[in-house]
């Protein structure tokens, strides 16, 4: 890993430990053992570094997801592999990491938007209906309205005003979330399966171990 790489890296890691207004330049420095001054050959300023973190982790999600899509047998088999891709990468995110990036950083936010609302909406309106056709979900869906409301559900989970951190555990929450979501469009037949997924996958794997499974 070059040294441009290793900044975007231990900088990503910063910010979703402790939120982007808190991490400073100089703290980027010391995680990673280097002088600010050689922060500076590389980046023009913390913006700078924000928006190529953001880059880069919508690049690694891209792939984690196409590699699910790829080897998913059927869409329940496809959902809970997304379920435990999302359940790991909230589960060390700082909530504050969201109203960071809309608030000071709005290129950054744009690159995250731009992917939900592309990328994983599209993945979300073709697993809808990959699984209406083969009877796992309810027929009487518009999947383009339950995608929208899915990616709405991940957003509102990081809203501080209705689920306050000192009470709420953000990736609970979020699977909380899904939840209500899987078993709303779920048939009876789509359900037994997604629960003999998530007995066979064993959610508390991590990502890594995807090659392993199945």
């Amino acid at each position: 890993m070059d040294t441009r790489a290793k900044i975007i890296k231990g900088a990503a890691e910063l910010f979703t430990k402790y939120g982007v207004r808190s991490v400073t330049m100089d703290d980027i420095a010391r995680e990673l053992s280097i002088s600010k001054k050689t922060i500076y050959q590389y980046f023009k300023d913390k913006d700078e570094i924000v928006l190529m973190a953001v880059q880069s982790h919508a690049e690694n999600e891209k792939e984690d997801y196409n590699y699910i899509f790829n080897r998913s047998r059927n869409p329940i088999e496809e959902l809970t592999l997304m379920t435990r891709c999302m359940r790991d990468d909230f589960r060390d995110m700082n909530p504050s990491l969201i109203f960071d990036l809309q608030k000071y950083h709005p290129q950054a936010w744009k690159v995250i938007e731009d992917f939900k609302n592309s990328y994983i909406k599209n993945a979300l309106v073709k697993n809808l209906r990959d699984g209406i056709q083969q009877g796992l979900y309810r027929e009487n869906m518009d999947p383009e309205v339950l995608a929208i409301m899915r990616l709405e559900q991940v957003q509102l989970a990081f809203d501080s005003r209705l689920f306050p951190p000192d009470k709420f555990n953000l990736a609970d929450t979020q699977l909380q979330f899904l939840s209500h979501y899987v078993n709303g469009i779920v048939t009876e037949k789509g359900r037994e399966l997604y629960l003999e997924y998530l007995d066979k996958l064993e959610l508390h794997q991590t990502k890594t171990t995807y090659n392993n499974e199945i």
